[in-house]
């Protein structure tokens, strides 16, 4: 129960996911009065529009259009426009913009969603790749459960994550999964674009440094020898 708490308390501490630039934010506004709603919100896009001399009609499954946040950390909104957004987390963007909102509409519902979520798990893992995150909140075990989890080959005692800050920097920590108090790690709950990569461990390195082509080597040896024995014959 103790440590099912700490976990919580980990979650709110550390994994409040904070938007940075480039970053992709779908935002939806909703209110009583639906009419008095829709400046506020982008148009859906579908996949193909055609008119034949008539209303334009779109085909396939409408899609949200998203806000991409500039390199200066702010989304153009409608009406309101410019919105420095960098630094802040889903919920504070959702009640600035409904605090804004307010001044034209009656009691607005903002909701706002990082779209572009994604990590990537490298290295000695049965599964490497990058994932969409559709949580608010992945785990590194979840990540690498993602993966697959770790191969036989893999160091738990030494995962490295990769983060980048907003400025373009790069940070980075090693964790030791085999230990309980990982888990206040501010790495622990992984964020956009982190890279978590899984070191083979020695006996891995060793067999990295043997020849993989060795074998196929022996087997072409071997024929070669057999056929010398029986051309002799």
């Amino acid at each position: 129960m103790e440590n099912l708490q700490m976990q919580t308390d980990t979650k709110k501490s550390f994994n409040n996911l904070q938007i940075k630039p480039n970053d992709r934010l779908a935002i939806t506004v909703s209110a009583e009065e639906v009419e008095a709603a829709m400046p506020f919100n982008l148009p859906f896009v579908g996949s193909n529009m055609s008119s034949q001399e008539g209303p334009i009609r779109i085909n396939g499954t409408p899609s949200l259009q998203t806000y991409l946040v500039n390199s200066d950390g702010e989304i153009q909104f409608p009406v309101l426009g410019s919105l420095k957004v960098a630094g802040l987390d889903r919920k504070e963007v959702s009640r600035k913009l409904k605090n804004k909102i307010s001044e034209y509409v009656q009691n607005p519902i903002v909701n706002v969603q990082i779209t572009n979520f994604q990590i990537s798990v490298l290295g000695e893992v049965n599964r490497p790749g990058t994932f969409i995150i559709t949580d608010e909140y992945v785990s590194l075990p979840k990540a690498l459960g993602l993966a697959g989890d770790m191969s036989i080959y893999g160091k738990r005692k030494n995962v490295l994550v990769v983060r980048e800050k907003e400025d373009g920097n790069k940070t980075h920590a090693y964790l030791d999964l085999t230990d309980a108090n990982v888990i206040n790690s501010p790495y622990y709950y992984l964020q956009q674009n982190d890279v978590v990569y899984i070191e083979p461990n020695g006996p891995q390195r060793q067999s990295a440094n043997y020849n993989r082509n060795a074998s196929v080597y022996i087997s072409i040896a071997s024929v070669l020898v057999s056929l010398a024995v029986l051309i002799t014959r």
